[in-house]
């Protein structure tokens, strides 16, 4: 099974930022324009890119929606996008505008009903978010969690036809200290699905270790603050995912 890198590109206020443990007093700004940061990537051998919207998310509504289209349109690199999406309206929004896939979070908890029909209708342009504190679905922006726990999550829209399914640790989220290999493990093996890791990487041995669950289905991997810290770069990234 081949193992995807998708480096990330969080946006607020139209800059590019990251939050640690998704807690938005605590940002750093890593630059001022969202679509440069992804033809960065791009430009270095990048396949995928991995955009959030996360005013979108905090509010409820497309907020940076203009430069993940911009970006979609005008790149060679795939671009998935969540936060803030609500609505049919919202995934079409995306797709109609040369968006890949789009990350499907809060709403799968909320309104579970309308989640499984958009992955019925829109198969493998819809991927599954799901974000876990202790076990649970943090849902809004992480502002919330859920009485849900994330596996029982999964296998629910496994069984309604997910084949992509978005995975992050919330403990381990821009804190550079490694991800949960063992919570992203039991996702894959419980879904019985692709699950894309998100949150924690901090060196290329942590690309590795998840590289090495692959087996179980666990076959890409999200990249934001090592590389915007200059851990590793995007390229070396890639030829990690690729040994």
């Amino acid at each position: 099974m081949s193992f995807t890198i998708y480096p990330a590109i969080d946006m607020r206020g139209g800059n590019c930022v990251r939050l640690l443990q998704g807690d938005y007093d605590k940002e750093t700004v890593y630059g001022d324009s969202p679509f440069d940061m992804a033809k960065k990537f791009a430009d270095e051998g990048a396949g995928w890119i991995h955009m959030v919207d996360l005013d979108g998310a905090k509010d409820g509504k497309r907020v940076n929606d203009e430069y993940v289209i911009q970006a979609a349109r005008e790149l060679k690199a795939k671009v998935q996008i969540g936060g803030g999406i609500r609505s049919e309206e919202d995934i079409l929004h995306y797709l109609n505008n040369g968006v890949a896939r789009v990350i499907i979070g809060s709403i799968a908890v909320s309104d579970p009903e309308f989640a499984e029909e958009m992955v019925r209708k829109y198969s493998g342009q819809i991927a599954i978010g799901i974000d876990a504190k202790d076990g649970y679905v943090a849902t809004h922006g992480w502002m919330s969690t859920s009485e849900v726990k994330a596996v029982e999550l999964g296998k629910r829209f496994a069984q309604a036809g997910a084949e992509t399914f978005i995975f992050t640790d919330i403990a381990t989220d821009g804190t550079l200290a490694g991800p949960n290999l063992e919570a992203v493990k039991q996702m894959a093996l419980e879904t019985g699905k692709s699950v894309i890791a998100s949150g924690g990487v901090s060196e290329l041995a942590d690309l590795t270790a998840l590289k090495n669950l692959s087996a179980t289905g666990v076959n890409g991997a999200i990249i934001g603050k090592a590389i915007y810290e200059g851990r590793f770069t995007v390229k070396q990234a890639l030829e990690t995912g690729k040994e």
